[in-house]
């Protein structure tokens, strides 16, 4: 079974297409007009081992916020349409991921109630095109359109650059745990019987 998407969004802000296949082996293509954002991007691809494409064109002459806001929306819908009905998959995923100074915690559930919590230890922030705020509204933007309940934690770390490559790394690594498919389950993993 095929678990890929391909989506479109154009706005008088943003034009975003990506594409993504679930169960790939970790190739990014991923342009967005701001080089720390598609670091991350590729990042995340690598540790969950999803084939991403990501192209944007946004007005980052005035700064990166609809394209990473878009970017997210578009995303996370993408997951969620690749992820079809969602009957067999493990629907949780957690990951802990060191990165020199900081440590990451991700926590999903593929529930469709959608939610975030995003916890950074205070810093100096160097990064103007892509920082610790703008993430944030990647991950909420992610996990509205993916009905994803997403809790990022980083408990401790110095350096911005750090404590978010090991937020996305977290983050790869626990949704490939989540969408991944369990040989015992045959509906959705829910006490319901519907998610």
């Amino acid at each position: 079974m095929s678990r890929k998407a391909e989506l479109e969004r154009r706005t008088h802000e943003t034009t975003v297409q990506i594409g993504i296949d679930l169960d790939g082996s970790g190739q990014a293509d991923v342009a967005t007009g701001i080089a720390f954002f598609d670091h991350m991007l590729a990042l995340f691809c690598v540790h969950g081992f999803f084939d991403l494409s990501v192209h944007a064109q946004g007005d980052i002459e005035v700064d990166s916020h609809h394209t990473v806001e878009d970017v997210g929306l578009v995303l996370g819908e993408a997951v969620d349409r690749a992820l079809g009905d969602r009957k067999g998959i493990r629907r949780y995923g957690y990951a802990v991921t060191p990165m020199d100074d900081a440590l990451a915690q991700v926590a999903i559930d593929l529930s469709r109630r959608p939610y975030l919590l995003f916890q950074t230890p205070a810093y100096r922030s160097l990064e103007r095109s892509f920082n610790g705020p703008l993430a944030k509204e990647f991950f909420k933007s992610v996990a509205n359109r993916a009905g994803m309940n997403l809790h990022i934690t980083v408990p401790y770390g110095e350096n911005e650059h750090h404590i978010l490559e090991a937020a996305f790394k977290s983050f790869g690594r626990a949704l490939q745990q989540a969408v991944s498919v369990d040989p015992r389950s045959r509906g959705v993993r829910s006490s319901k019987g519907a998610l």
